[in-house]
């Protein structure tokens, strides 16, 4: 029987996603349930980063804090969780090593290394391997008590592909380009699966509470646009095609879904074009020219002021509010305020306060 939760007081961000015309832009932040928070640290403790993502009771309690911190500000909560996951179902080891981010102990080498082949052959059980997400979304959406929408989310395949053969973050790409030049049909035989295991997680996640979906892209900038429209653009497609009809089939409502394609400022047509309902934008955009784009195609943005205005100032970060909210036409109908990327470390809790504040004053 499917779990009963409290009606939604606040659908601004449901509503905008769906294009109508709403009374003030909803807004959240990527990464707004992390390390800039001190109580963040409080609950985090000593346990490693994913212990905390496999505790439902830790993961919803950190994905609260923002919510509760800037209570009435915030339209959306995001679930805490790792788009790292994904590849942890499919057998590979992930650690996430202090100070420096995920890493892989033993990354994919080659279509030759045995790896590749287990990985292509291991019959992944979304459901039962990341049980604990939906335990921490379906927790989540009790506790928030219908105050706002919950987000799931999912890594893109070629994101999740890149950690996969790099072995963590990388400034280079060279084995990942590597794999993709010289191994593309291997290359797209991954890219495949992860975007089916990617439907699966993604459909598990709306049966367990979420309420609107965002894929992130966070490495689609290291592609040209050549190599976008072959490594990423078809398994994204894939994705916002598939979901929809599995939900449908599984007796779910159909979500909103976001795709963010950090850095592949050359895309944002093509991506109005695709099935998703909003496209996530970096700070690479202006904001008036991407508001542009997106009317022609009815879609909604999602962005964009550059993260690093939060730590030049009330006045640095007014200016920049003023250009989104002017750019994207006052953001009654079509935009979703956020950040161009998550928030970046040691920002200062009251500075984003002001950032929120702002854009209700600016566009309330």
């Amino acid at each position: 029987m499917a779990v009963q939760f409290e009606p939604l007081k606040n659908d601004l961000i449901l509503r905008t996603a769906k294009g109508e015309r709403v009374e003030r832009p909803p807004m959240w932040v990527m990464r707004q349930a992390g390390r800039y928070l001190p109580e963040y640290h409080e609950a985090k403790g000593n346990r490693d980063f994913f212990e905390c993502c496999r505790s439902p009771e830790i993961a919803s309690t950190l994905t609260l804090q923002p919510i509760e911190r800037y209570a009435g500000l915030v339209d959306a909560a995001i679930i805490f969780s790792d788009i790292l996951v994904i590849p942890q179902a499919m057998g590979m080891e992930v650690v996430m090593v202090d100070k420096k981010g995920p890493h892989f102990p033993n990354p994919l080498k080659s279509p030759e290394d045995g790896q590749y082949g287990e990985v292509m052959d291991r019959d992944v059980d979304v459901k039962k391997e990341l049980d604990y997400v939906y335990k921490a979304i379906t927790l989540t959406r009790q506790k928030l008590q219908g105050r706002v929408p919950l987000i799931g989310f999912c890594g893109a395949p070629w994101t999740l592909m890149s950690y996969m053969i790099e072995g963590g973050g990388s400034k280079m790409f060279i084995q990942v380009k590597t794999w993709i030049y010289k191994y593309p049909e291997e290359s797209k035989r991954l890219l495949d699966k992860i975007a089916r295991l990617c439907v699966e997680y993604l459909a598990e996640q709306v049966i367990a509470g979420a309420q609107m979906i965002q894929v992130f892209d966070s490495w689609a900038g290291e592609l040209s646009p050549s190599a976008f429209k072959t490594f990423s653009m078809p398994y994204l497609t894939y994705i916002a095609d598939n979901l929809p009809p599995r939900l449908i089939e599984l007796g779910q409502p159909v979500v909103p879904m976001t795709v963010f394609a950090k850095g592949a400022w050359y895309a944002l047509e093509d991506l109005c074009k695709t099935n998703y309902n909003t496209i996530g934008l970096d700070w690479l955009h202006a904001p008036a020219e991407a508001y542009q784009v997106a009317k022609k195609y009815n879609k909604v943005l999602q962005g964009n002021a550059d993260p690093g205005v939060l730590y030049g100032g009330k006045a640095a970060i007014t200016a920049a509010v003023e250009e989104m909210v002017h750019g994207f036409e006052g953001g009654k109908q079509g935009w979703i305020a956020n950040l161009g990327h998550g928030i970046t470390p040691f920002v200062k809790p009251d500075d984003l306060l002001h950032y929120f504040q702002e854009i209700h004053r600016l566009s309330g």
